[in-house]
């Protein structure tokens, strides 16, 4: 009986080995289905070049601040004054932020469309320019993103990194399409190490 119950209890304790590896070993794998990468693409048809970046964004994080040159320092943009021209950039991001989804601007011109406006959380600006070989430019970013920018920076810098904290924390993200008739970029955010053709 004694055998028995020491067999028992080593089976026991062999399955809890083997699971407690299975989780450990499941954890990681877990943790690194979590992370999210910025991607930009950039293709050049009439000259048969492309450029494909994939940066997880959690190491981004870290890099931009240790990045002190020109107007970045310690992960913020400085904005000298002159290059605001006594625009109050926080009281418009607050009066945008408590707007109701709405489009804000529409610029119709012979050769130019222009809308920008507040989506779904996300502020959204299309540009059509057909006079310079139909551009079309389409960005769209969440919120969350823009507060980031303005939330821990000074009056006169954005912070870079904690917008990409935010971005991180946003679902799959389209960003910034641009496109004309030789030149197609695309920069968006998703959980794919490497960006998957469309």
């Amino acid at each position: 009986m004694r055998t028995k119950r020491t067999r028992f209890q080593a089976a026991a304790m062999a399955c809890s080995l083997l699971a407690a590896a299975v989780v450990a070993a499941a954890v990681p794998a877990l943790a690194a289905g979590n992370e999210r990468y910025l991607h930009v693409r950039v293709q050049d048809d009439s000259k048969g070049e492309s450029v494909n970046v994939n940066v997880p964004l959690s190491m981004a994080e870290k890099i931009i601040p240790a990045i002190n040159h020109g107007e970045l320092h310690n992960g913020c943009v400085t904005i000298h004054k002159a290059d605001m021209e006594g625009v109050d950039v926080r009281a418009i991001l607050d009066a945008v932020r408590t707007a109701p989804d709405n489009e804000f601007v529409t610029v119709t011109e012979k050769n130019q469309n222009v809308r920008v406006a507040k989506s779904n959380g996300n502020i959204v600006v299309h540009v059509r320019d057909h006079e310079n070989k139909d551009q079309n430019v389409d960005v769209s970013v969440p919120m969350a993103v823009v507060n980031a920018l303005f939330s821990t920076a000074k009056q006169d810098q954005l912070d870079i990194a904690a917008a990409l904290h935010a971005l991180g924390e946003t679902g799959n993200t389209l960003l910034v399409t641009v496109h004309d008739a030789s030149q197609n970029v695309r920069i968006w955010v998703d959980s794919n190490a490497v960006a998957k053709n469309e």
